[in-house]
């Protein structure tokens, strides 16, 4: 099953962040996200303008709330970045590959 059509399971902590072999498996699968040097996932989408970042980051925020699962959206204009890890654990776990790839899904529309 495809990272987008699963769902983001809350991370209630206690939990181990993924390793960096873990990472490495699943970042394939995301089409442009980076790790950055915080340890957290990061896209950059560019655009002309403004409007189209700001009608994409309402759907990021929607995605948010549905999938309780909150990442951080930074709007600019001509792009939008996104970054999201798991809070309670300081680090990446399968939710947030989720989150990325759903974020992708909702960019092409």
């Amino acid at each position: 099953m495809s990272l987008a059509k699963k769902d983001c399971v809350p991370c209630k902590g206690g939990v181990p962040p993924m390793t960096p072999a873990e990472i490495s498996a699943l970042l394939p699968q995301l089409d442009g996200w980076s790790v950055n040097a915080a340890g957290h996932l990061e896209k950059t989408y560019p655009y002309e303008g403004f409007r189209r970042g700001l009608e994409f980051v309402k759907k990021v925020g929607e995605m948010c709330e549905a999938q309780g699962h909150h990442g951080d959206i930074h709007l600019a204009w001509g792009k939008t970045t996104l970054e999201v890890w798991t809070h309670k654990i300081n680090g990446l776990v399968e939710a947030d590959f989720i989150w990325a790839a759903k974020a992708d899904e909702l960019w092409k529309g």
